[in-house]
């Protein structure tokens, strides 16, 4: 299962180093990585997508994490409400017969053009991750000639949903 794991760590070289390399040490297979200054001067927050067969993995890295010197914070935000990102730069193959149609399917999406030439476009997505592979797949019978994608952002939503408890009628 895929899990999200936001770290907070003090901004120095080699932290990225150091937190991947444990990763990699326990065999976890990194999806998605982003890395960005926070709100806080000397401070970053990595988001990661990890894949995990079972909950005590997942426990076992999240301690593991925490017990790295330039570790702040960790959190597994999985379950939580949280509010997630992606951006995606795309270059289509756009021959003047058919960029209309492109147009067409790419509005939906709200993806922009950033870049132009005779016979290619690129567009900018933005969304969560099944977005952007919707996206990519609608784009791939006209023809990518590259691809480009940051990794998730995210973090948790200010305001949880309470668990409610639904009543029945028998």
């Amino acid at each position: 299962m895929k899990r999200i794991i936001t770290t907070t760590v003090i901004n120095q070289s080699g932290v990225l180093n150091r937190v991947t390399g444990l990763l990699m040490k326990r065999q976890f297979n990194i999806e998605s990585i982003s890395v960005g200054h926070t709100e806080q001067p000397g401070m970053s927050k990595m988001t990661f997508v990890v894949n995990v067969e079972d909950e005590q993995k997942i426990e076992q890295l999240l301690k593991q994490l925490q017990k790295q010197i330039d570790v702040i914070k960790v959190n597994d935000i999985t379950d939580k409400a949280m509010v997630m990102r992606e951006l995606a730069l795309v270059k289509v193959a756009t021959v003047p017969a058919v960029r209309s149609e492109i147009y067409s399917i790419v509005e939906p999406f709200r993806a922009t053009v950033i870049d132009m030439s005779k016979s290619a476009t690129t567009f900018q997505v933005t969304g969560d991750p099944e977005k952007i592979e919707a996206f990519i797949d609608l784009m791939k019978p006209y023809g990518i000639k590259e691809l480009t994608r940051t990794g998730v952002s995210a973090f948790v939503r200010e305001n949880q949903k309470v668990p409610t408890t639904h009543l029945s009628i028998l």
